[in-house]
């Protein structure tokens, strides 16, 4: 399709209909990462499984239906219009850390300069009431990271992720823009200035089709993303149960360094970063810190904050997986379970419930306890 040409990466052997069918197939209803891979790896073109598909029911056993062209077709049009383009998993400008990562976004939209992700990256997050003191300092450490060439990774929202982006910034250094909305949204509303400047300097990302509006549950999804970009995450200041600790645990569930800044105990806004300290994440109080430990990772994190014995391998081609999100949602109630308890109960390999959780996790369904304990959320 013509419409796809001029909106995709670089990539010389993906002939413009299949990359129309490859977004295509991602944007039809019960389609999402991992299916998308298993239909691929399946019937090896997008247009050969889009073919395919009114004949297939999923894991819930639903039956696909198949986005339709006419929508897609809008889609690419206002992706020329707002100048932004697709990034494919397959193509060589995709994150490299981020493909090693389960239920990695098989296609994301981008405006800017995809070669800032070939640096190291460090992923900034926390609170959006953030105080003062920490909004500082994590405009400090961005500014003083990326005079070092690291590129920063935040969320550009309020707070902790909008001061990391302006100090990494302000150093004439390199930021990515992680966003839960379409491309050509700016949210929140007071950051459509500097939406535009890591358009223009930076790097922007959003796994939503552009037009998305921002809904609660896309952030989870987003927060993933932000930390498999990056070799380390660090918290600056974040409450419990805040968006921040679901990107810390992701960093560590995937095996990267999870670091965060102590606060005072008498400030709810520091429990959070205290709490992922005594849990296992490493203590940093300077940018020389977070460098020492980038510096010396080699893909054993010193930071222990993370379950253990996790194996968030994609399934390989042809398989399937063993249970999916929709018969683990089963035995969940809103009383906590333990999740080897359902791995017991299951007889599922543990990567298979773990899997199924994150996405019922994702799709804001799931909470998580103390004591590696699960329940389905109120």
């Amino acid at each position: 399709m013509d419409e796809a040409r001029g909106v995709c990466g670089e990539r010389r052997d993906l002939a413009p209909d299949e990359a129309f069918a490859r977004v295509r197939l991602l944007r039809s209803p019960n389609v999402g990462p991992v299916a998308y891979r298993l239909l691929l790896a399946r019937y090896g073109t997008a247009s050969a499984a889009l073919e395919a598909l009114p004949g297939l029911v999923n894991r819930s056993g639903k039956p696909y239906g198949v986005a339709s062209a006419k929508h897609v077709h809008a889609e690419t049009s206002r992706m020329r219009h707002v100048g932004a383009r697709y990034l494919f998993h397959d193509f060589p400008d995709y994150p490299p850390l981020l493909t090693h990562v389960s239920g990695a976004p098989p296609i994301l939209t981008y405006r800017g300069d995809l070669a800032i992700l070939h640096r190291p990256c460090v992923a900034l997050v926390g609170a959006r009431n953030a105080s003062a003191a920490a909004i500082r300092l994590a405009r400090d450490f961005a500014y003083g990271l990326a005079q070092e060439g690291y590129t920063i990774v935040s969320g550009l929202a309020r707070g902790i992720d909008g001061a990391a982006h302006q100090g990494a910034l302000a150093a004439g250094g390199a930021t990515v823009g992680v966003i839960a909305s379409g491309i050509d949204l700016a949210y929140p509303p007071e950051h459509a200035d500097l939406h535009a400047e890591i358009a223009e300097k930076g790097l922007l990302l959003a796994e939503q089709p552009v037009g998305t509006e921002p809904l609660a549950r896309h952030f989870p999804t987003r927060n993933r993303i932000i930390a498999g970009l990056s070799a380390g995450t660090l918290v600056v200041e974040a409450a419990p149960r805040s968006g921040s600790l679901i990107t810390a645990r992701l960093a560590g569930e995937m095996g990267r360094e999870v670091m965060a800044i102590p606060g005072s105990p008498l400030d709810p806004r520091a429990h959070g970063c205290n709490g992922l300290i005594r849990e296992g994440a490493v203590l940093v109080q300077s940018v020389a810190d977070v460098i020492e430990l980038l510096t010396a990772f080699d893909g054993t994190p010193r930071s222990t904050f993370r379950e253990e014995a996790e194996d968030w391998a994609c399934a390989e081609e042809g398989e399937l997986a063993e249970r999916a999100p929709e018969d683990i949602a089963q035995l969940l109630t809103t009383a906590p379970v333990s999740v080897d308890e359902l791995i017991r109960q299951t007889g599922a390999r543990t990567s298979a419930v773990q899997l199924a959780l994150l996405e019922l996790e994702l799709a804001g369904r799931l909470v998580r306890h103390a004591g590696g304990r699960v329940s389905l959320s109120g």
